[in-house]
């Protein structure tokens, strides 16, 4: 049996202290966290400040022995730092300021304020009536549609759980279906599509009969059956399907859900002399400076005790930060830069012709562990002749050819699709068929591989590809 007490064991485990912790956030993060990052240890850290021109570096009154080599070492810093932004300046300088100025305008009038849909709606209702009730109840179902523009419950729950009349709201919804975009309103795709084909007259038509009272049938091409329970020709239910699908069963989608997100690239891909190079974009980075002022304070003999150790401790702290984030981009330009060595066709001719790369190969060519390469690269983007993409991106399992050659995951991909937009619509290609002919051209994958890349790719099976006109 048993006994209870108190014991005694020693263990060892890895423990992480805060100022590691640090460092790998600064690693891990993207660049505008990183900036909010800056700016919050600037707020909390007096001796950091972002390094304005023309300002000297040099340190004044050095007096202690300590102070001196605290000193010392912030020169140093600053001139390792300095040569790191000069050389990214320099990198920068190099390209042809013209041409950047011009995608930056092209960037600039690019950009939109997009309208959301329930803005566009409430336009409309404005002009559309001057009955307040109505008004009301409208405003009120414009506020429960969904991103797709239909309503998140049927009137009789909104009724139920807000207490209003649903005959308000019916006359209400009556009035919104007829607004643009054609289809908004609706409970659910189903009628969302009956709106469309009733303002478009087509309210006594097969495709209206179809979606009203077989559109499962109709979304699992069960066409020979339709056809045998309507008593019409096969052909007729295939152009009925065809006319369907140039409806929009997400009437609202070209309307903003949100404010527009967009991607700044960590890294550009630039042509040198025939190469391909990895330039870092350092124009949203602060350079980071520890403040002349607190460093004459440190070096000032007249200085308390506790006043220097203070400083020193903050000092210590932005050291620390500023070593971080300089090592930081150091590591995510050493990752990228070995990518390119690993993709030069990808560079030069597309996403065809990535190759396999796993986080090991690059982890042992940069010299850090494999972990650090996947926190380097999280959230990280790099602008390429072919695109911005995510660092991950390029990191991609793969498989052999007959000849020996490397083929990533996504050229398999794009292989597939190939093979499937040249099929016959009227005898769409099997999954084994695929295999086959994967086979065929030296590309050996097993046909539940093929299953699982084409609905990566969005791609439905070859019974619901068949086209039957």
């Amino acid at each position: 049996m048993s006994e209870f007490g108190l014991y005694q064991t020693q263990t060892q485990k890895l423990a992480i202290g805060p100022q590691m912790q640090q460092s790998l956030h600064i690693l891990q993060a993207p660049t505008m966290e990183l900036r909010q990052l800056i700016q919050q240890e600037i707020s909390v850290n007096p001796v950091l400040e972002m390094e304005q021109p023309e300002v000297s570096l040099e340190a004044t009154i050095p007096e202690d022995p300590e102070g001196d080599r605290e000193l010392d070492h912030l020169s140093q810093l600053d001139e390792e730092w300095r040569d790191y932004w000069s050389q990214s300046r320099a990198a920068t300088s190099s390209r042809d300021r013209s041409a950047d100025d011009e995608r930056w305008r092209y960037m600039m009038d690019s950009i939109t304020v997009a309208t959301t849909l329930q803005e566009h709606l409430l336009e409309q209702l404005r002009m559309a009536t001057n009955d307040p009730v109505i008004r009301e109840r409208a405003e009120f179902l414009i506020g429960n549609l969904n991103d797709d523009g239909f309503l998140h419950s049927s009137l009789e729950d909104l009724s139920l759980a807000h207490g209003i009349p649903v005959d308000e709201l019916e006359a209400a919804k009556a009035l919104l279906i007829r607004f643009d975009p054609i289809g908004v309103g609706a409970v659910d795709l189903r009628e969302s599509l009956m709106i469309q084909m009733d303002r478009l007259g087509k309210k006594q038509s097969l495709p209206y009969r179809l979606v009203e009272h077989h559109l499962d049938d109709l979304a699992n091409k069960r066409y020979p059956q339709l056809a045998k329970k309507l008593a019409v020709p096969i052909e007729q239910i295939s152009r009925a399907a065809d006319f369907i699908g140039t409806l929009d069963p997400r009437p609202a989608s070209r309307f903003a859900v949100s404010e527009n997100n967009y991607v700044t690239p960590d890294i550009v891909v630039e042509k040198d002399a025939g190469d391909w190079i990895a330039v870092m974009n350092n124009d949203d980075l602060p350079h980071l400076r520890i403040s002349n002022a607190y460093k004459d304070m440190l070096a000032d003999p007249d200085a308390k005790g506790d006043v220097r150790d203070y400083i020193r401790e903050k000092i210590r702290g932005g050291k620390f930060l500023i070593r971080s984030i300089h090592q930081r981009q150091n590591t995510i330009h050493k990752i990228a830069t070995e990518i390119l060595k690993h993709q030069p066709e990808f560079l030069d001719k597309g996403s065809a012709f990535l190759r396999p790369l796993n986080m090991a190969q690059v982890a042992d060519a940069v010299g850090v562990h494999e972990t650090t390469v996947s926190r380097a690269i999280a959230g990280k983007y790099m602008a390429t002749p072919h695109g911005v993409f995510e660092l991950r991106y390029f990191f991609t399992q793969g498989l052999k050819t007959e000849s020996g050659e490397d083929l990533s995951n996504t050229s398999v991909k794009n292989a597939i699709a190939e093979i499937i937009s040249g099929e016959t619509p009227r005898k769409p290609l099997s999954d084994d068929k695929i295999t086959k002919l994967l086979n065929e051209k030296g590309i050996h994958v097993a046909r539940r591989t093929v299953a699982k890349y084409r609905e990566a790719l969005n791609i439905l099976p070859s019974h619901l590809r068949k086209s039957f006109s």
